[in-house]
């Protein structure tokens, strides 16, 4: 019972403890669980699988729940007319958020089933208990099962969750809680399909879509159909025009690539956007990045304030630095990928997006339909860190498919899209000031943060914020990205605020109001510059104090659970007895997820001789009680190498008028042969579930950083730690 607005009824009597919210979002048991296949358990839930192995660990959840082998369940592919919206698969939330929901509605689901056999059975629900989907009772076997019982009752699960029940206790779980073998890899490390990419449906054509030779350029001209052919365009093809978006269906393929080659040199641009629409000014300078940072119009806000003037007048000595980072591309290893089908006004997109509830929205929005006439089928991708091209790709293909009679269309990214017009990880700037008292203590801490928004996915901020949307008759291209509330744990301010005790302390936001390159997430969003950047600044102040840094981070740690991540990881390392050799450096990351998630602290082994290397990472990382440990080990060693390669490498170059590091020469990535020596510790905790998806890519980078500093006796305060930039440090002294 709820009182106004959905709030607590006003009867004097305190709420119960509420359900998890995307139960309590979605509330019927049998969306959850499906029982309708003998012997077999179907569970369902809104978060996707892109290579995380988060169906291998929401299977172990179902199975520890519903007391039944592991090799029962399935987790079946998320569909906008099956499953539950759960919203986006983000923010290292899967656990957290479907996790809890499917461990009570399978809690749910369980004493429903007992309660069935116990009326069946004449016999008390309490004397009942399940072995592997089968009912036992006082006397052994009953003969019931889970599958009788519903084949009895095909109603039985037809019911809403009610308020939240006991669910198992982790102290005996059998399945939960222990690693298991990722169900998404067999496929995948034997070359069997695994992948949208391998889906060919019956009567598959296949589209291209040609870009503009610039952010700003809009279609002028295309020759007729007559002087395409003659042009050499591959017979059979049709050419799909819609304002601006212009692309190829072919048979083939191989002939879809043709035709879009052919249509590209056949067809005239002109700089500038719709008339009507405004111009669009040209790209900043790519090689000074923090000058338009720094003058584009922004909106401040505060993210965290604590005035302690005391305290900050006793500070002595004061270290204050910028640091940046630059574009990041996702740079997946497959370009994105989609396949679309209309049947009368109906169109049903296959897809490998991290929300396919916001894309079917977003579809929706900008075709001008019902959501209703639009599903999204997910299915994996090879690589996704965030919103890359996947849902753009998905529109691509449903505006070609309308072009096909009713066939599905496959649309496959080149590289050059893929690294040229996915939305990017924003370019950022902070500056930090901090103070030291007389004792060696941080009294002061001020920070900055200049950004675009970080939250562009489809449909933010009111938007459909899909690429093709802009390019049709009659779009315009999104706004400026929307960066969430200022709290520290969204967007550009993702772990802004320090996790160390600092009595005075201001941190702001400055969310630019000009986007010139599209902007959304990326994985761990603001964290990773932020972290680098604090920790950078820490290390210079324990440097100041003459303290060690992995000593002067713990005498400014109250939280226990911080604490205990900072000296494993500095105990796997072995720290105190670290080798000193030229050229060669250590260094120490620490942060707590989003001031608020999983806590990892990260030590880095560099060397800096001709060029930058990471030879070894030692990463500790508490994310609450595990379900996979593997899969959280996974995630750990992926994040910190992934980082590596940001921290290393990675940098978008453009010219004033389009992205130019289109290809893996332009744009660089770790290498396998630079692949760093992992080594991870997950730490013991009864604590609730946090996520490991994205906790060790700020702690990773600051290690790298701290490292790097440490070898070279310099501080490189922007983002790639490239030779280059090291040399451009030492001479700036």
């Amino acid at each position: 019972m709820t009182g106004p607005a959905g709030g607590p009824a006003a009867s004097g009597h305190p709420a119960g403890p509420a359900l998890p919210p995307t139960l309590a979002a979605n509330p019927r048991l049998s969306a959850w669980v499906d029982l309708s296949a003998a012997g077999a358990v179907t569970v369902s839930t809104g978060k996707v699988e892109y290579g995380q192995g988060i169906w291998t660990a929401l299977a172990q959840v179902a199975a520890e729940e519903l007391e039944v082998g592991l090799d029962r369940v399935t987790v079946a592919p998320v569909r906008t007319d099956r499953s539950p919206d759960e919203g986006i698969t983000s923010g290292s939330r899967s656990v957290e958020e479907s996790g809890a929901a499917l461990r009570q509605a399978c809690a749910q689901a369980r004493m429903a089933l007992l309660a069935a056999a116990a009326r069946r059975l004449g016999a008390d629900p309490a004397s009942l208990r399940v072995a592997d989907g089968r009912i036992v009772g006082p006397g052994g076997p009953t003969g019931l099962t889970y599958w009788t019982l519903v084949a009895a009752d095909p109603a039985v699960l037809d019911r809403d969750a009610g308020p939240p029940v006991p669910a198992s206790d982790p102290r005996r779980w059998s399945v939960a809680g222990r690693s298991a073998p990722r169900r998404d890899l067999p496929a995948k490390v034997t070359g069997r399909p695994a992948f949208l990419h391998d889906l060919a449906l019956p009567g598959m054509r296949h589209g291209r879509v040609v870009r503009p030779p610039a952010v700003n350029a809009r279609l002028a001209g295309l020759p007729d159909a007559a002087a395409l052919a003659r042009a050499g365009l591959p017979p059979g093809t049709a050419v799909v025009r819609d304002g601006s978006f212009l692309g190829v269906v072919a048979e083939a393929e191989r002939d879809a690539v043709r035709a879009a080659g052919v249509v590209r040199r056949a067809a005239s641009w002109l700089a500038g956007p719709e008339p009507g629409l405004g111009a669009l000014p040209p790209l900043p300078d790519c090689d000074d990045l923090a000058a338009f940072l720094r003058s584009a119009p922004a909106e401040e806000s505060t993210v965290a304030r604590r005035a302690d003037q005391a305290a900050a007048s006793r500070a002595v000595r004061t270290v204050a630095a910028e640091f940046t980072r630059p574009y990041l591309a996702h740079a997946s290893m497959a370009p994105s990928c989609a396949i679309a089908r209309w049947d009368g006004e109906q169109v049903t997109v296959w897809s490998h997006s991290q929300g396919p509830f916001a894309l079917r929205g977003a579809i929706a929005a900008a075709l001008g339909i019902a959501p209703g006439q639009v599903t999204v089928c997910h299915a994996e991708g090879a690589g996704a860190y965030g919103h890359n091209g996947a849902d753009d790709a998905a529109f691509d293909a449903v505006l070609l498919a309308r072009a096909a009679g009713g066939r599905p269309v496959r649309v496959l990214w080149s590289r050059e899209d893929e690294l040229g017009w996915a939305p990017l990880g924003p370019a950022m700037l902070a500056r930090i000031e901090a103070g030291l008292s007389p004792e060696g203590r941080i009294v002061t801490w001020r920070q900055d943060v200049w950004s675009n928004g970080f939250i562009g996915r489809p449909g933010s901020g009111g938007h459909p914020r899909l690429l093709a949307a802009a390019h049709v008759a009659g779009g315009e291209p999104a706004p400026p990205a929307p960066d969430g509330p200022p709290t520290g744990a969204m967007g550009s301010t993702r772990n802004a605020v320090p996790g160390y005790d600092i009595p005075d302390l201001l941190v702001r936001r400055h969310r630019l109001l000009a986007m010139p390159l599209r902007t959304s997430s990326l994985r761990s969003l603001g964290a990773f510059l932020n972290v680098f950047a604090i920790e950078s600044v820490i290390d210079e102040l324990a440097a100041a104090a003459g303290a060690d840094p992995v000593a002067f981070r713990l005498a400014h740690l109250s939280d226990p659970r911080a604490a205990r991540v900072l000296r494993e990881a500095a105990r796997l390392a072995g720290w105190d007895a670290r080798p000193r050799a030229d050229g060669t450096g250590w260094g120490v990351g620490y942060a707590r997820y989003k001031g608020l998630a999983g806590y990892c602290a990260a030590v880095a082994e560099v060397e800096a001789h001709s060029s930058v290397r990471v030879r070894r990472l030692w990463v500790a990382a508490d994310v609450g009680k595990v379900i996979s440990p593997d899969g959280v080990a996974n995630q750990l060693e992926g994040g910190a190498i992934q980082s590596a390669s940001w921290a290393l490498k990675e940098r978008v170059r453009f010219s004033r008028s389009a992205v130019t590091s289109v290809t893996w020469d332009d744009y660089p990535i770790l290498r396998f042969s630079e692949v760093p020596r992992v080594q991870v510790a997950i730490m013991e905790s009864e604590e609730p579930e946090a996520g490991a998806g994205e906790v060790a890519q700020g702690p990773v980078a600051a290690a790298i950083g701290n490292a790097l500093a440490d070898a070279v006796g310099v501080r490189v305060r922007d983002l790639p730690l490239t030779r280059e930039q090291v040399a451009r440090a030492i001479e700036r002294g």
